[in-house]
């Protein structure tokens, strides 16, 4: 599926073993030869003494690069790190080995914490399409990458596609679903966990996780984060993404989204408009997880309001799609609005603020308006912008509606966002690795960060906020310390190697990829 070529390894034993007991820097072919059949005779006679078998330890590239690779006309970097660096670095083409680009390594900086330098090499004017490796004295090779201009397509293609793969209760069929195909799973009524002599139909939605749970509050983050990412970036969503709604007329994405939102209608209860909190599975009875049990946790506030913020979103932006199912959306975030107000207070959960700025949205009603009002009225209204997703959100949505607001208000809010995103950029800018967040599997504030500095770059375009967030992706598709691309398992090094789940097999973090991705393939 992805145009880079899955070159596992293709760093040599030979050179692994030069590495390990010296500097590759200009080691001939004939030395390597040399090199390796010694290195032999010494495995084979560790082999008779010890009566195990010797392995020659994985040596992780000290040239960093973007694993997937680079879009044509886009600022390009790669990331050098070492006891010693070099002063230049070059580009050379797989296969022929040609060499395509020389550079000079700048921005070099001393590490104390790990003891190394780290320095920062340009290669933006190499605008040859075509599959490449960084070559550098000192520290050696890097594994491979792609320059194209639809670079990121076939993996943008597939981070969407996740969803239709993490579909419960429906068969998935080979031609959609290839390896991943099964039958229908969990169709059997589910129990309340409080009532268990209570049955309930709640089949549908998206898996969260390998015990397949379903979770509501999860799932209408995640819901919110695709429906946002396909109003800021419409044009990178398509109708032809290869699942079943594919050619009706309605974007992929929408239609992923609709089929978690009909699932999260299944979890409102119809008597309180409340909604439950998750569909669980139960393992006890051993057996295969794809028809284990089902159990429904009680109503949760925390569900119910985002429940209510979602699908006001989604209804306002299904609307011209399908009138009356968008309506029976908008009826039912009302409803869980009213439950969560029976209840609690508005300043109990920040996931207020969002959902009301959606309802206003969608409807126009001043009593939204006055929560909001509220909201901003807080003393630390300034500083819960900068650290609450929940009020960024609903800041943004604000400042998108064709509602009556207050024109005073809207200059404050963007004011708040530009300077949330001026700091970001600066962090970014401060950073070794050119990212605000080195975290190492969990990159859920990395991804945070992107989202806000992309909503930013689609109200105000900014050139460098786009490169910024094009070296966030480049980190987490190699060029990061430990050279593991985080994003996908069809490269050289990925999250496999580390163990780890994978950001694509996170809905969460996934949903987050999208939304970044999704300027990066407009």
């Amino acid at each position: 599926m992805f145009s880079v070529m899955r070159r596992k390894n293709r760093i040599t034993a030979a050179v692994l073993i030069l590495s390990i007991i010296g500097s590759v820097a200009g080691c001939g072919a004939s030395s390597a030869e040399k090199q390796e059949d010694n290195t032999e005779k010494v495995q084979a006679g560790a082999e008779k003494e010890t009566g195990a078998e010797y392995a020659v330890p994985e040596q992780i590239p000290k040239a960093l690069t973007d694993q997937i690779g680079y879009k044509t006309d886009s600022v390009k970097t790669v990331i050098l790190h070492g006891k010693r660096l070099p002063k230049t670095f070059s580009i050379k083409e797989i296969g022929t080995k040609e060499e395509k680009y020389t550079g000079d390594v700048v921005k070099t900086v001393y590490n104390n914490e790990t003891e190394e330098f780290t320095g920062i090499g340009y290669f933006t004017d190499l605008k040859e399409d075509g599959d490449y490796y960084v070559s550098a004295d000192i520290i050696g090779e890097s594994y491979s990458f792609t320059i194209s201009e639809d670079v990121y397509a076939d993996l943008f293609n597939e981070a969407c596609k996740k969803y239709y793969i993490n579909r419960c209760g429906t068969s998935l069929s080979e031609e959609y679903a290839g390896e991943n195909a099964h039958s229908a799973c969990h169709t059997t009524s589910a129990h309340m966990q409080e009532h268990p002599e209570t049955e309930i139909d709640v089949t549908g939605g998206w898996h969260m996780d390998e015990q397949a749970d379903r979770d509501t509050t999860v799932g209408c983050n995640v819901a919110e984060n695709l429906l946002l990412a396909y109003e800021i970036n419409e044009a990178s969503f398509t109708d032809d993404a290869g699942i079943p709604e594919s050619g009706n007329g309605i974007p992929d994405i929408l239609d992923e989204v609709r089929y978690e939102v009909e699932w999260l209608l299944k979890m409102q209860d119809a008597k309180t408009g409340g909604e439950y909190g998750a569909a669980l599975t139960d393992s006890t009875g051993g057996g295969d997880v794809m028809t284990y049990p089902v159990s429904v946790t009680p109503v949760s506030m925390e569900a119910t309001i985002n429940f209510a913020s979602v699908l006001a979103k989604f209804s306002y932006i299904y609307q011209k799609y399908d009138g009356e199912f968008a309506t029976n959306c908008l009826r039912a975030a009302d409803r869980a609005w009213s439950c969560f107000f029976y209840n609690q207070k508005a300043q109990d959960n920040t996931a207020v603020f969002k959902a009301a700025a959606e309802l206003y949205r969608a409807t126009g009603n001043a009593a939204y308006e006055a929560v909001l009002e509220d909201y901003y009225n807080r003393s630390d209204f300034s500083q819960i912008f900068n650290a609450d997703e929940n009020i960024l959100i609903g800041a943004v949505t604000y400042l998108s509606t064709s509602q009556k607001v207050d024109v005073s208000r809207c200059e404050s809010l963007m004011k708040l966002l530009m300077e949330r995103a001026e700091g970001i950029a600066q962090k970014a800018g401060q950073s070794a690795y050119l990212v605000t967040d080195h975290g190492e599997s969990d990159f859920g504030r990395l991804l945070e960060d992107m989202r806000c500095l992309t909503i930013t770059d689609h109200i105000i375009y900014n050139h460098e906020y786009t490169t910024i967030i094009e070296n966030h992706a480049h980190f987490l598709m190699g060029a990061n310390p430990k050279a593991v691309n985080y994003v996908s398992d069809e490269t050289e090094r990925t999250y496999t190697d580390e163990a780890t789940v994978g950001i694509l097999n996170d809905p969460q973090a996934d949903a987050l990829l999208v939304f970044m991705l999704s300027m990066l393939v407009c």
